[in-house]
């Protein structure tokens, strides 16, 4: 949906609204001042290709004002070119501003000195105190300088401010105070000059809200936990009209520890974890599925905006002081890896497009051609359906539905029926055979039945009963929906596609006449690695072991990555017309007819071979106070490569990458392989060290690990590995 300054943007209580209309936007999380401003342009192009539309960012206090009076808005730390940027690929911005932002950033986001001056003059932080509200004022006078002109009534990328983060939750005042803080806040931003549609405050655990618009969270565990052991099934995996994260809320009850009537906000995710982000006692691994299963059961709870935290990692600045991150040494209860700030995100600290960005796309995917009629679908509980995630026998089902009324006057119900047997970490019961149905509010009127299937541990699937194809038809399907594909056949006819997680034929119940717009089914595996483009002015579905992504100019680019010498092979659908550059076309699809599946795609090859050149050596130094020191030396780096994705295999307790005497960024051991974009530091050779921290078998009593390694003699430090992934950026368009 597009959005000008002539454009009405607010909301009710159901969903956002621009001119009128419900709209069903995608948002990720990424922090500019924790990337670089080189690949700015390329990462966002990454991220409006994965699916979002709103990419939200903090502004860290600390990060521009650590040195009081001293404001860094340069470099990486600029966020007028980054919204500069922002507005060139066509996507839109909501600001957080804090003052406070948390974010895993030291202090959570203030200045040292603001910290000494409080405690120096005698004042409290995040209250309406005249010598906090100074300094607060200065900070978003600095701030709204950069951000001048590029409000959305300015024709900018910015619809929307955030204003302090958790306030009421961690830290900050509750009540009454709390709300008049908040209120106290966002007057003073709008009088500086921050005027925007939607002004929002996060809403879950007890945070105040100062009348804002109250966005909501979910992760998929939590690495804040101060236990080392296994916790307890997430809340976010079950269908429930509750709005907060059972570990970053409340899990007393519906609504308990929250400060607004949700019957008055729609409901609104801005922190729907992309991954976690380790801490040093705490070390889970999210995953692509944690995510999707996750992002699906929201989606079935009733969410109307999917916004994740974070979308994409990065990197901490360096410090002129100190190292900015959040650590145990000022109070706060984690401590995280001095630079790294990867998050296991969709695109991770060096741009990795991952299994979470594939994941997250299929749904945004879905989203983006249903989602704006999908709004006003109130999510119905379904009977049977627990409503605790310790459950792990009943089977997690939920509808969104709505009346709507055919050409001829008839109402009939038109909506999905969402089924979840996936909780994290956790085994799922086994439901043999079962017919699947959903029902209406009263829990016996049935709106739609599917054909009997088996229900796996692990599945998670929505199926949509009474959907409209074209005008004509109501569809009801035992398959996901994912994506329209507009006049494939230059006749004006349209291509439905599905997706099914099952071995079995497909049944499907087609009332009325498709009209000449056709059906096709792909398996699982092919939706994840589907893209939606436009290409010649028209729409195709793609299908690689590669990643597409439109540039600010309408330019269509494969990013592929391989670890040996290979050609790349997509498939198009419907065939592409004219000549490809870069590649030829192997077969040419045929008449699908009414149905069709991934056998309709027309397959092309590359011409080119791409070649993988890259190398490295180490050798082990003598150790340096119990850690192992490893030179490595990288060369033959291809000059025409994107990306070289150098893998790090190694044990022990964390590591750092050394490049002269700087270190540049540095990990936890989680048993992944450490990835590192070598692109950002050199163009063909490279010099470094890696340092590796202990790990001690002992370490289980105070770090929990998904996967510990083998110990000798009760300790891992080794470097074991290093391997290259290489990443090229082919123009097909």
């Amino acid at each position: 949906m597009k959005i000008t300054s002539k454009s009405e943007v607010g909301y009710d209580n159901v969903s956002l609204l621009v001119d009128g209309k419900r709209w069903f936007p995608m948002m990720g999380e990424m922090h500019f001042s924790r990337y670089p401003k080189k690949n700015w342009e390329e990462e966002l192009c990454k991220m409006k290709a994965g699916g979002i539309d709103i990419v939200s960012l903090y502004v860290i206090w600390i990060h521009h004002e650590e040195i009081r009076g001293e404001f860094d808005f340069t470099g990486d730390r600029c966020l007028r070119d980054f919204l500069e940027t922002v507005k060139k690929v066509g996507m839109y911005s909501i600001l957080r501003i804090g003052p406070w932002a948390h974010g895993e950033a030291r202090n959570g986001g203030f200045p040292d000195w603001l910290l000494e001056d409080a405690k120096d003059k005698g004042y409290e932080l995040r209250t309406n105190a005249p010598q906090y509200l100074e300094h607060v004022r200065n900070f978003y006078e600095k701030t709204y300088e950069q951000a001048k002109g590029f409000f959305i009534k300015d024709d900018g990328p910015i619809i929307g401010i955030q204003i302090e983060n958790e306030y009421g939750h961690c830290g900050g005042l509750g009540g009454e105070e709390g709300e008049e803080h908040m209120r106290t806040l966002k007057a003073m931003a709008q009088e500086i000059g921050f005027i925007t549609p939607i002004y929002t405050a996060t809403g879950w655990g007890g945070a105040v809200t100062g009348g804002m618009l109250p966005v909501m969270g979910g992760y998929c565990e939590a690495p804040w936990d101060q236990r080392f052991t296994e916790i307890e099934p997430s809340g976010n995996y079950i269908f429930t009209r509750e709005r907060n994260d059972h570990n970053i809320g409340s899990d007393h009850g519906l609504g308990v520890g929250i400060t607004f009537d949700m019957n008055k906000f729609p409901f609104l995710t801005a922190e729907l974890g992309g991954g976690v982000q380790v801490t040093h006692h705490r070390r889970p691994i999210a995953t692509g599925l944690d995510t999707a299963a996750m992002t699906m059961t929201k989606l079935g709870c009733g969410a109307n905006l999917l916004g994740y935290y974070m979308y994409h990692g990065g990197t901490n600045p360096k410090g002129k002081l100190t190292t900015l991150q959040e650590c145990t040494s000022t109070g706060y209860p984690n401590d995280l890896p001095e630079y790294s700030y990867d998050f296991n995100a969709p695109l991770r600290e060096f741009g990795q497009m991952e299994d979470t960005y594939r994941e997250v796309r299929l749904i945004s995917t879905f989203i983006h051609n249903f989602g704006n009629d999908l709004c006003d679908m109130a999510y119905t509980e379904q009977p049977g359906n627990p409503l605790k995630p310790d459950n792990l026998t009943d089977l997690r089902t939920s509808v969104r539905y709505k009346k709507k009324t055919d050409a001829k006057g008839n109402e009939y119900a038109s909506g999905y029926l969402f089924v979840n047997n996936y909780q994290r970490r956790y085994e799922m019961a086994l439901h043999k055979d079962v017919e699947l149905t959903a029902f209406a509010e009263d829990g016996k009127t049935k709106l739609a039945s599917f054909a009997r299937r088996d229900v796996a541990d692990g599945d998670f699937f929505f199926y949509p009963f009474n959907m409209e194809v074209g005008s004509k038809a109501l569809l009801t399907i035992d398959a996901t929906p994912i994506c329209i594909l507009h006049d494939v056949d230059g006749e004006h006819h349209d291509a439905y596609v599905f997706y099914t997680d099952t071995d079995r034929e497909v049944s499907m119940d087609v009332k009325g006449d498709l009209d000449g717009n056709k059906i096709i089914i792909l398996n699982r595996e092919e939706a994840v690695h589907s893209s939606k483009v436009v290409i010649g002015g028209k729409e195709h579905l793609v299908i690689a072991a590669a990643e597409a992504v439109t540039d600010a100019d309408g330019k269509v680019t494969f990013l592929f990555e391989t670890e040996t010498d290979s050609s790349l092979v997509f498939r198009a659908y419907p065939e592409i017309a004219g000549t490809l550059n870069n590649f030829q076309c192997k077969k040419v699809a045929g008449n699908v007819g009414e149905y069709g599946t991934s056998d309709s795609f027309a397959i092309y090859e590359s011409n080119e071979v791409f070649t993988v050149s890259a190398k490295a050596s180490f050798t082990r130094n003598d150790d340096e106070d119990g850690k192992a020191s490893y030179n490595i030396s990288v060369k033959d780096i291809p000059a025409n490569a994107n990306e070289v994705f150098m893998h790090v295999d190694f044990v022990g307790d964390g590591a750092k990458f050394i490049i002269g005497d700087e270190i540049a960024t540095d990990t936890f051991y989680t048993g992944q392989l450490w990835e590192l974009g070598l692109k950002r530091y050199t163009d063909t050779s490279l010099d470094a060290k890696i340092v590796i921290a202990p790990l001690y078998e002992n370490d289980r009593q105070h770090l929990y690990l998904q996967e510990w390694p083998q110990f000798i003699d009760g300790k891992a430090c080794e470097l074991r590995e290093v391997r290259f992934n290489t990443q090229f950026s082919i123009n097909i368009a």
